[in-house]
């Protein structure tokens, strides 16, 4: 939110991140839907699992030629009594199915498709997720 506030120059934001929390990272892209500066982001390394999510809130998402996406299903661990367990699971497929519907949005493709290539476990290599749409462009690494 610093860079937020220093002017209205792009934020740019490097990604490498195999896997990650689905609630944490939809703390990550509400933060980064209220920047007023623009969100540039180059995706380095391995993208996957929910952490594939942060390109749906940037304004530009560029990757290095040896980039990869890995469209997978989080994991999930929960504790309680039967409801609560079922409450967890309830509110776990609630934002699986947001960020579903974010990915169809940046995409192209229907939710639908999208939660079928998570279920399998879908490999990208960076032309395959610009075809796909996750992406803007491939960028030369700086």
């Amino acid at each position: 939110m610093a860079l937020d506030a220093g002017g209205d120059r792009p934020i740019e934001l490097h990604l490498d991140s195999p896997d990650g929390a689905l609630g944490a990272i939809f703390v990550l892209i509400d933060t980064a839907d209220t920047l007023r500066s623009a969100l540039r982001l180059l995706c380095r390394g391995q993208i996957g699992g929910p952490a594939i999510g942060v390109v749906t809130a940037a304004d530009h998402c560029a990757a290095v030629p040896h980039a990869r996406f890995h469209l997978s299903q989080p994991t999930a661990r929960f504790a309680g009594t039967p409801e609560e367990i079922a409450a967890q699971s309830r509110q776990q497929q609630e934002l699986l199915w947001k960020l579903y519907g974010r990915l169809a949005r940046r995409t192209g493709r229907p939710a639908e498709e999208i939660a079928e290539d998570t279920r399998r476990g879908r490999y990208l290599d960076a032309r395959e997720a610009l075809d796909y749409g996750l992406i803007d462009e491939i960028t030369a690494a700086r």
